[in-house]
């Protein structure tokens, strides 16, 4: 099977947006509402200023699983000096192209372009199906992790 890889562009919003939404359904989130707007909203916003940034597994042209991480900036800390994390999210992959590597692929250039970009951490709330590929990759699990939620 030739999978090719490359970078998301304005040109895929589409295709990402609708596979981000199965993959939010898939994890159990409800459909309350349309999220197509804030999605493209929100990607074409940091496409742009290079704050998001996605890799894309294809197949005889067609995207067959993505992946994303967005650029935030703290004080600095002990753990982590530069102040950078980088939010993983967006690792999707469609059913029938699971468990062939793509991935561990994906999120190898992911957690690369975050070293690039002078991260001293990733973070990711996994999903169920995610924990073991992020666990062999490297990623430890962090119980401090806590949210307030406003919807």
């Amino acid at each position: 099977m030739n999978i090719q890889y490359r970078k998301l562009t304005i040109n895929d919003l589409d295709t990402i947006i609708d596979m981000r939404i199965n993959q939010l359904q898939e994890e159990g989130a409800k459909s309350t509402f349309d999220l197509r707007p804030q999605l493209l909203q929100y990607y074409t916003k940091h496409l742009q200023d290079n704050t998001f940034i996605s890799y894309v597994a294809t197949y005889n042209g067609k995207i067959i699983a993505t992946s994303g991480i967005s650029f935030v900036e703290k004080p600095p800390y002990y753990n982590n000096p530069t102040g950078k994390i980088g939010l993983l999210s967006s690792m999707y992959t469609l059913k029938e192209y699971r468990r062939m590597g793509i991935a561990k692929k994906l999120l190898g250039m992911i957690v690369n372009i975050a070293k690039e970009y002078g991260c001293g951490t990733i973070h990711i709330t996994a999903s169920d199906m995610g924990v073991l590929l992020y666990t062999n990759f490297g990623f430890k699990k962090n119980g401090n992790f806590m949210q307030y939620n406003f919807y």
